[in-house]
């Protein structure tokens, strides 16, 4: 399980986040707290795989504690929650090294593909000691999605299109349906359907047609 602390004056969005954390497959709520003394004291006992971090908190500055975070060297990934918009904090985050910024109000869904690509993240660097650069681009930069944000503007949410494909990059599974990753991943079968239809015309999966005596022909797909 990833181990995770939330850092959040806010008791109803502590909650928020907490109940959000608790629906997604793989983590665990390490510690919630409300703010930056509890914060360092329980990284001190126990280390978390990751940090929900707010920014503004009552005469306190969750920046200052991603500082600290990497000032004493500590191997802890952030990710950012605050209702910040501007590009002089979202910099300065970056430049510390968060592997997300997500902007207040947030659904759950964006919320939960940025659980999903940190959740894949974190076990393809534990499962490899050494990377070739295809396989860190997409990773890092997601270079394997080539599309721009026009194309994912029509009717594609790049982020879901990343859980998927990202889902089917390790999955052991020779062939799966669009049913199979919908409900692994908790998104919408036509949510996975229209990314599956695109990654076919991009050459990324082959579909496969089986027809059966009774119903509707069932799709199926494999990796190219």
């Amino acid at each position: 399980m990833i181990e995770v602390m939330i850092v959040e004056d806010d008791p109803m969005v502590r909650e928020i986040n907490s109940k959000f954390l608790k629906r997604i497959e793989g983590f665990n709520l390490y510690k919630a707290v409300s703010n930056l003394e509890d914060a360092k004291k329980y990284v001190t006992v126990k280390k978390p795989d990751l940090i929900l971090l707010d920014v503004y908190l009552p005469k306190e500055n969750g920046i200052d504690f991603l500082k600290w975070i990497r000032r004493q060297a500590i191997g802890i990934d952030v990710i950012l929650i605050t209702a910040d918009k501007s590009m002089e904090r979202i910099r300065e985050a970056l430049r510390y090294g968060v592997v997300d910024y997500l902007i207040k109000p947030f659904s759950f869904e964006r919320f939960k593909e940025s659980l999903m690509q940190f959740k894949n993240r974190y076990y393809q660097f534990k499962k490899y000691e050494v990377m070739e650069q295809n396989d860190l681009d997409r990773l890092i930069t997601s270079s394997s999605v080539s599309q721009n944000e026009d194309e994912f503007a029509k009717g594609l949410n790049k982020y879901t299109y990343r859980a998927i494909w990202d889902e089917i990059e390790k999955s052991n599974q020779e062939e799966f349906t669009a049913e199979y990753l919908a409900e692994k991943l908790g998104i919408a079968r036509v949510t996975v359907r229209r990314s599956l239809e695109f990654m076919e015309k991009e050459n990324k999966v082959d579909k496969l047609v089986e027809y059966g005596k009774v119903g509707r022909p069932q799709h199926k797909y494999h990796k190219i």
